[in-house]
């Protein structure tokens, strides 16, 4: 399977996702903040600087989890700025409802 090339646009996103979990880290290090959600310290330094721009769902998802982030919280910190990017979270049914930019294709 061929991977499409990221956009501009994918990897702004991957960096401000770096700089949300760098943030909300804190003084914590990297080594416990990796184990703790089951990755490589290498892997989540890719991701906070940006060279893994667009993590799996459960990596995100483990790494808001140890960190206390919502993954709401994470959602509009990514696509800030991002004209027309809007998600919600079900309370019911727990699916984050995801709408796209307007104007960008959905594959």
């Amino acid at each position: 399977m061929v991977r499409l090339p990221l956009t501009p646009l994918d990897l702004e996103r991957g960096l401000r996702l770096g700089r949300t979990l760098r943030s909300a880290r804190g003084d914590r290090s990297m080594l416990d903040v990796a184990l703790a959600a089951g990755l490589s310290p290498e892997t989540l330094r890719k991701i906070e600087t940006g060279r893994i721009a667009t993590p799996a769902f459960s990596t995100v998802a483990a790494l808001a989890g140890v960190l206390g982030l919502s993954l709401d919280a994470v959602w509009a910190e990514v696509n800030a700025g991002t004209p027309g990017a809007d998600a919600h979270l079900d309370h019911t049914s727990g699916i984050v409802m995801v709408s796209e930019p307007r104007g960008l294709p959905v594959a």
